[in-house]
This record gives structure tokens, C-alpha cells and sequence, in this order.
């Protein structure tokens, strides 16, 4: 835990001048009262994808945090990128396979009092699809299973487009998993119904970012 403590520091520390020409990351709260950039205790982050530049930008908005990561596998089979996401604390998830062993890894975690990030539509969409993409169930048995907080965030992934534009991100209020449940549905459908229900909640995140992104680009025309 040390080592991904130290590096985490380090590529924040060094890296802060890089990123901030690279997104130059405006942020946004649906409630700064309740979540702003500081997360106290074990927390599950849930977000939108859209560029494998998302980790790289939320881990400077939560700067406070050591964020961990689950990551796709191809990235791990890159032998420099994956020692180099290992340092960092990434989780491997295996998507080919039916090893869910990435699970008890996260709730390990979140027993520690860490923070676990999830990208529940496991990978970037392709041009043309619908997004957010169907989220998968492993998030939601996830936020179930531990019973900690889950705070939405979504990106508008605008990343590298100085000085046209620049990275837009919103937090959202901290929800629990428990209360996106009902009564009289059992395990599985309770999971599809929680995963359904983060997804909208996404969604409707993500209309709020483009009206204040709107409201923003207005007042600056003014």
C-alpha cells in the first residue's frame, strides 16, 4: 500500500503542471454542501467513460485520494503499463473470463477504508452507440455488498483540446446502493434494477453538466 501511496504522489506532484494544459478541468457540484473534491472514508466512484484519460483526470480532482482504479485486462497485458498501473493501484478485470476475484479485491479495499473507481459500461463506446452504455452488474453488487456511498461523476471528455475547449466534470450527490432497492424482488433483479438506476443516474448528471457547461460558456460571452 505504500508503494501505490508514494507513487500516486509522485505523479500528482510532478504531473499537476502536464494535466492542467492537457484538460485544464473545470468542475462542477450538484451540491457542494454535500460532496465536493474531498471524499471522507470508503467510497465507491462511479462514472461515465469516455477516454482513457478519465482515470488520469479524476485522480487529480480527487486529489486527496488514492483512487483504485478497476482497469481492463489488454491494459495489464502491456508489460510497462501494466507494472506502471500496478504501481498506481489499478484492479485487473478480467472481461474474457469468469474470474471475479477483482471483486473481493475491491471490497478488500473498501474494508480498508479506500476508494474504489468503477467505469460501469466496462469499456469506451464506440461512434455511433448510445451512451452511456448498459451497465454491468458488477458495480452494483459491489456497492450492495459493502453498503458504502457510491458518488456519480461524469466527464464530458473534452481532454487535449486547448484552447478550443477544456474538460468538464460534475460531482454528484453521494447515494446508497440499499436505497435504489425494492422489496419483493430477489438478488438478481435487484442488481439489474440498481445498475439501471445508477445509469439513469448518470444520465441525468450529465444533462446537468452540459446546462451549467451552457450556463458557464453564457456568462463568459456577457
Amino acid at each position: 500500500m505504500f508503494t501505490i501511496r508514494f507513487w500516486n504522489v509522485f505523479a500528482k506532484l510532478t504531473g499537476w503542471p502536464v494535466q492542467y494544459f492537457c484538460f485544464r478541468t473545470k468542475l462542477y457540484y450538484e451540491d457542494r454542501s454535500v460532496q465536493g473534491r474531498h471524499i471522507r472514508g470508503p467510497a465507491i466512484l462511479v462514472s461515465n467513460h469516455t477516454a482513457v484519460y478519465d482515470f488520469a483526470v479524476y485522480m487529480f480532482v480527487f486529489w486527496s485520494r488514492c483512487l483504485r482504479c478497476q482497469m481492463a485486462e489488454l491494459l495489464f497485458d502491456k508489460p510497462m503499463l501494466g507494472r506502471l498501473l500496478r504501481h498506481f493501484g489499478g484492479v485487473r478485470v478480467d472481461r474474457t473470463g469468469h474470474d471475479f476475484g477483482f471483486l473481493t479485491e475491491c471490497q478488500e479495499i473498501l474494508e480498508k477504508g479506500g476508494v474504489v473507481e468503477v467505469f460501469p459500461e466496462a469499456r469506451i463506446p464506440r461512434p455511433g452507440e448510445a451512451r452511456p452504455l448498459e451497465f454491468k452488474v458488477s458495480a452494483a453488487w459491489l456497492a450492495l455488498a459493502s453498503g458504502v456511498p457510491v458518488i456519480p461523476v461524469v466527464t464530458n471528455g473534452a481532454y487535449f483540446k486547448f484552447p478550443k475547449e477544456r474538460a468538464r466534470v460534475l460531482i454528484g450527490k453521494p447515494l446508497l446502493a440499499a436505497d435504489l432497492t425494492e422489496e419483493g424482488l430477489d438478488e438478481k433483479e435487484n442488481l439489474r434494477l440498481v445498475s439501471e438506476r445508477l445509469r439513469a443516474r448518470i444520465i441525468e448528471l450529465e444533462k446537468l453538466l452540459n446546462e451549467r457547461e451552457t450556463e458557464q460558456k453564457g456568462t463568459n460571452k456577457q
